[in-house]
């Protein structure tokens, strides 16, 4: 059989984003497989370093498109480290719940898009007009629906409009009605099965090689090492909820896993509801000049939030003026995005690289940043 190299994207259909991967098949083995980024964004450290530090909030959400606010976050808490600055009460309840927003967001595009790579396409469409109703959402708190450059350093751009918390808990009431829907046409339907048990498995000796976080490594080792808990940030520490794991990780127990802290994002963001105090501040001022003249002291810091793919962390260096100096990302993503594919999917058949890069959670502005 002769070998034949194929091309898997570029391409844009959302959930793998466009990132390529030339792959040698023999028949619809995949024999090698090598990943060629730099098809979407690029460049994004150096680009952060050429711009005013609040210039980069319009930039930041980019390097995630599906979940762009953990950029916005870590970047505040980096800011925030360097500069000393106290955020507000009211701004860390906030805070919470867009991030939890946007997990809910990326975990239901995910589980819906299992459903184009396994010809269930009746996932999709469900998972898309439930994540439509979180955009929503995102759309009445910070006036748009993807790139939402709401939380800054300080705080947040501006308080909850009224009534807000009345549709979040609508959408919640109505997300955790239709879940158990979903687990039975998606996580236990015999299509879906058939292709993704026992299929792209993740063994612990892997995680481990390539530096895996988040549901890779959770569903992998059993460990619950979620930033969430073991280093708080925000206000995660005054609520309560479970880290899902498994000692077993094949594409359905991860995507099982992503069903699971659905619910505990639904448990998280009820909490931060009855808790948040009804008003404050939230926002503090921290340097003088323009808003786009602020400098930052000078010093370096690295500050991280669990991501839906794992940790994922901002290495900023400051020299006090008004341009970051140096920053490095550290995309939650690239270490099953670039060196997996490479390693590990050989050995798979053609139409399992899809499932690869959606159970994986591989977003490759992580990798050509």
């Amino acid at each position: 059989m002769k070998e034949v190299k194929l091309f898997l994207g570029p391409q844009h259909p959302g959930m793998h984003g466009n990132y390529s991967v030339h792959m040698y098949v023999d028949g619809d083995m995949i024999k090698k497989a090598r990943p060629t980024p730099g098809f979407l964004h690029r460049g994004f450290e150096k680009l952060m370093e050429r711009r005013f530090w609040m210039g980069n909030l319009a930039l930041i959400p980019r390097i995630c498109v599906v979940e762009p606010d953990i950029n916005e976050m870590v970047y505040a808490m980096g800011i925030e480290a360097l500069a000393d600055v106290d955020v507000p009460e009211r701004a860390h309840w906030i805070r919470m719940i867009i991030l939890e927003l946007g997990r809910l967001a990326i975990h239901m595009m995910s589980i819906g898009g299992i459903g184009g790579p396994t010809g269930m396409y009746t996932a999709t469409y469900w998972g898309i007009a439930q994540r439509d109703l979180i955009l929503d959402l995102f759309e009445k708190i910070t006036g748009a629906r993807i790139y939402h450059m709401y939380i800054v350093p300080g705080g947040v751009r501006k308080d909850l409009p009224e009534g807000i918390l009345e549709d979040l808990a609508k959408v919640l009431d109505q997300l955790e009605k239709n879940l158990p829907e979903y687990e039975e046409l998606i996580l236990r339907h015999p299509i879906i099965h058939t292709r993704i048990k026992d299929n792209i498995l993740l063994p612990a000796s892997v995680v481990w090689e390539l530096g895996v976080t988040g549901i890779g490594m959770r569903s992998a080792t059993g460990a619950k090492n979620d930033l969430r808990k073991v280093k708080p940030y925000a206000r995660y520490d005054q609520v309560e909820f479970d880290v899902p794991t498994a000692t077993y990780s094949d594409a359905l127990t991860r995507m099982n896993l992503k069903y699971q802290e659905m619910h505990q994002s639904i448990r998280i963001l009820r909490q931060v509801m009855e808790k948040m105090p009804p008003d404050g501040p939230v926002r503090t001022a921290f340097s003088p000049g323009s808003a786009l003249r602020y400098t930052v002291p000078a010093g370096m810091v690295y500050t991280a939030v669990e991501s839906s793919r794992g940790e994922y962390g901002y290495f900023i260096v400051s020299d006090g003026k008004e341009k970051p100096y140096r920053i490095a990302v550290r995309g939650a993503s690239y270490a099953q995005g670039l060196l997996g594919i490479e390693k590990y999917l050989p050995g798979y058949r053609i139409d399992d690289a899809s499932i690869w890069m959606d159970t994986m959670g591989v977003c490759s502005p992580e990798i050509d940043r």
